[in-house]
């Protein structure tokens, strides 16, 4: 026994030192780093994409092309790979706030805390902001609105996320070189309160109507040098050279952010992909450029537990990745490419309980829209009915939308699942607001249209697709990486080391 016992101890021994030399090597790596800067650097990120997430819509094409296996999205080909941690001062799950700051500062700080340190006393200097002092021209691109939490972290420095019209004046007042994505949630002023409905950073509840309006900070952007484009037309004209540009969505949906992937129209829209391309265009000269470009919507989708949207836009995701490995294809000796999160939401998993070890991603191709375009439907035919309603009509909506009860779509619904959409329907059609305090009520739907959401678990759960949560969780995240300093971020390590180590590469 005292021989199994030594032995134990002498392995476990063996495997801390070799853990601790990793460590130590990785860290040793990044302090005695003495290569060249990177020329041209783009940071992407993924609000709310964490393996799952990106592992799903890899899952999603191979089931397409009718393999049991994935196909790999363009991120899964950068050659370097890492994971980070990614919790608050003050809280273990963080918020995108705390993440964004982390990710763009270096420092820890409070959940809803924008740019600024852990007591909201100081500002934090950002690596974009760095990178301009360095003489990079910047650009922040973004499929939610432009002031929102992400994309904030990396120009603005304010108490908390809620505080959008501050935060868009400090958009104007950085100087950066090309905005572009979203709009501006509220130019004329935050008015004497500020929002509380958390649900309004996800682009859902009513906009309110401010009593004491400020000067609007579009206008205060336009004295400031920006020039506004948000046509289709006016956006293709823009070209190389171009400067201090704030390029805004022709349509825009909830919360002033891009429309879903998936209820996006090519000819009317402009996807994130086709920002980013764009912003390499507009920002390619001989001092170079820094571009953080963020996926947004991945975490809405998430937080409502929408497995079809989520894959949607992950793939928007990849698709602006494409348009950055075209340019590094281009400039290989110059260029760095980092493709990251700021946490993982929904605790996507590659499994449910109820569908044992079966899997079936093809299924979420019969989904034809968004969670939120549904829900729009879902309240539109409330209002036309006027109480008139038909459980049976809400079936078919959702038989018409997501494909559920179409058997030739191998999309039949059990007993359970007819009886749950049925007591859904009844609930959206009879939802007061004090439903949402009832801990059952929010276990099954969140803060959700009851329909909508069930709809979107039992599609998930019948492509094989578990969710634990409606909100953030804690995981690590996944980094890749290609090009210029890419070794910097290989190993296991916090969030805030990510730009700490690209300061490295540009100081």
């Amino acid at each position: 026994m005292f021989r199994i016992i030594k032995s134990v101890q002498i392995v476990l021994i063996a495997v801390s030192l070799l853990l601790t030399s990793a460590v130590t090597a990785q860290t040793s790596k990044q302090s005695e780093y003495k290569g060249a800067a990177p020329k041209y650097i783009f940071f992407f990120i993924g609000d709310g994409m964490g393996l799952s997430q990106a592992n799903t819509a890899e899952a999603y094409l191979g089931a397409l092309n009718k393999t049991n296996g994935i196909q790999k999205l363009n991120l899964s080909s950068l050659p370097k790979q890492g994971f980070y941690t990614t919790y608050a001062s003050d809280r273990f799950i963080t918020g995108s706030a705390a993440a964004g700051t982390a990710l763009s500062t270096g420092g820890k700080t409070t959940v809803n805390t924008i740019g600024m340190d852990a007591k909201r006393q100081k500002p934090l200097k950002t690596i974009a902001e760095l990178a301009k002092e360095k003489g990079y021209k910047v650009g922040i691109v973004s499929s939610v609105s432009i002031d929102h939490a992400t994309p904030a972290a990396f120009y603005a420095h304010q108490p908390t996320r809620n505080m959008y019209y501050n935060i868009s004046l400090d958009l104007s007042k950085s100087g950066f070189n090309y905005f572009a994505g979203g709009g501006f949630k509220n130019p004329e002023g935050d008015g004497k309160h500020i929002e509380k409905n958390s649900m309004a950073n996800f682009g859902m509840g009513e906009s309110k109507e401010l009593e004491d309006k400020e000067p609007n900070s579009m206008k205060i952007a336009e004295k400031r040098g920006y020039r506004f484009v948000n046509t289709v037309k006016d956006f293709k004209k823009l070209k190389k050279g171009d400067d201090k540009i704030i390029s805004i969505a022709p349509n825009l949906s909830g919360g002033s952010a891009l429309p879903y992937f998936i209820d996006q129209n090519g000819k009317t829209d402009i996807s994130l992909a086709e920002f980013t391309k764009k912003g390499i265009e507009i920002l390619d000269n001989k001092d170079g450029f820094f571009m953080m470009v963020e996926g947004g919507k991945i975490d809405w989708a998430c937080h409502a537990n929408d497995a079809a949207t989520v894959i949607q836009e992950v793939l928007q995701f990849d698709n602006a990745v494409a348009e950055a490995l075209k340019f590094y294809n281009k400039h290989p000796e110059e260029t760095l490419i980092l493709v990251a999160g700021d946490h993982e939401t929904g605790g996507m998993a590659l499994g449910f309980s109820g569908s044992h070890y079966s899997s079936d991603f093809a299924v979420l191709q019969h989904q034809k829209l968004s969670y939120e375009a549904f829900s729009d439907l879902i309240k539109e035919y409330k209002k036309t009915k006027e109480g008139n309603y038909k459980v049976e009509d809400g079936l078919a909506l959702v038989k018409k939308h997501f494909g559920l009860g179409d058997t030739e779509k191998k999309l039949a619904l059990s007993e359970f699942e007819l009886k749950q959409l049925k007591a859904a329907f009844e609930k959206s059609m009879n939802y007061k607001k004090e439903m949402k305090k009832d801990d059952q009520f929010y276990l099954l739907y969140g803060s959700y249209d009851p329909l909508t959401i069930t709809a979107c678990h039992i599609l998930s759960q019948k492509a094989g697709i578990g969710w634990t949560s409606f909100s953030h969780t804690a995981a690590p995240i996944p980094i890749r990486s290609i090009g210029v300093g890419s070794d910097l971020f290989v190993g296991f390590y916090d969030n805030t080391d990510v730009p700490k180590n690209l300061m490295k590469l540009i100081e």
